[in-house]
């Protein structure tokens, strides 16, 4: 068992000698990494295969990833599982690997992060299931739990330094998700991707996440994926007006919009759109920055510098964020009104966070 799991084993989620409390003591913000699918695709992974594999059979590749997004100046990268539940791998037959993968994960990250020379925080990635809780679907919320408490042991185990929930759209299975990590004794970060008419799939709303985050005592939320950078930052407001300033809000958008180029899949979004999108994100009040699909090296050297050399301003309107980053999808404009119906758009799959 690594030395790491019983240090952390015994802490709270509020204690200070954790990696991550420590960092964001040290730092006003925090620069998070970029996309893994996107990554992973251009080192041979074939669309359609789980990428947690990897963490066992091409353990150089995932260890050359998080090495990537350090060089690039990250201070804190994600592990290579955010598909690690049992219901993901099982579509693969890989659902008796859950521990094995996710330790493996753990393990291969905190060897890049300890080699650093300065202090990384590893966040141990935790996707949705990819199922619907009763009665929208026929997983229980029981089940839901021993899924996501199998994989953070397998996480814990491996050493990370927080457990991370990330693309979450509904509420019931983000509160399943920490209701099956909260004994672990590590800080808990939660995101969720809010991509229909400014809502998540089930119709959350940035509100309604910024009271229900108060309420699970999470070390840091927010949004993650979702349509392009100037809506995830209406997203952000959103958030930010809600909470109080201490509160870890937290930024992931992807890399521009998703276009096909000879049969693939690449995002449109510059190093200079990905800068400009890291100096609004700080003004909107997030304290946690980085990409999410299309997000590569590149993109976070260039936003490692946008955030060195930026100085904060105000909370932008609507009409600053479209002139600095890009048209909002039709219906994200009324993004921070407290409406709570549930879009009827079909959500789109983000199995690997490409």
């Amino acid at each position: 068992m690594p030395p790491k799991y019983k240090k952390f084993k015994t802490l709270s989620r509020g204690s200070s000698s954790n990696n991550f409390h420590k960092l964001l003591q040290l730092k006003n913000h925090i620069l998070a990494d970029g996309a893994t699918g996107t990554n992973l695709f251009d080192m041979g992974l074939e669309t359609g295969n789980p990428p947690e594999p990897w963490n066992l059979f091409h353990k150089e590749k995932i260890r050359s990833l998080h090495q990537g997004f350090v060089n690039a100046g990250s201070d804190l990268f994600l592990t290579n599982s955010f598909g690690g539940t049992s219901f993901r791998l099982k579509l693969h037959n890989h659902e008796n690997k859950v521990f094995e993968f996710n330790k493996a994960a753990g393990i291969i990250a905190r060897e890049v992060a300890d080699k650093a020379e300065r202090l990384v925080v590893v966040a141990g990635s935790m996707g949705p299931t990819g199922e619907m809780i009763e009665p929208h679907g026929l997983m229980t919320s029981k089940d839901a739990t021993t899924a996501f408490k199998a994989q953070a042991e397998g996480l814990v185990e491996g050493g990370v330094d927080v457990l991370w929930l990330e693309t979450m759209y509904s509420m019931e299975e983000l509160e399943a998700a920490f209701d099956a990590i909260k004994d672990f004794g590590l800080p808990i970060c939660a995101t969720m991707s809010f991509d229909t008419a400014g809502k998540t799939m089930m119709g959350i709303t940035p509100k309604n996440l910024a009271r229900k985050s108060q309420d699970l005592e999470l070390a840091g939320f927010g949004a993650n994926c979702g349509i392009g950078a100037a809506d995830l930052i209406a997203t952000i407001n959103g958030i930010t007006q809600n909470v109080d300033s201490k509160t870890v809000v937290i930024a992931k958008a992807n890399c521009g919009i998703p276009e096909f180029h000879d049969g693939n899949i690449r995002y449109s979004g510059t190093e200079n759109l990905m800068s400009k999108y890291v100096k609004i994100a700080m003004d909107s009040g997030a304290k946690i920055i980085g990409g999410c699909c299309g997000t590569t090296f590149n993109h976070i050297k260039a936003m490692r510098e946008a955030m060195d050399n930026h100085k904060v301003a105000s909370l932008p309107t609507l009409t600053q964020i479209e002139s600095r980053v890009g048209p909002l999808s039709k219906g994200s404009k009324a993004i921070l009104k407290d409406d709570d119906s549930i879009p009827t758009r079909q959500r789109r799959s983000r199995r690997n966070r490409i």
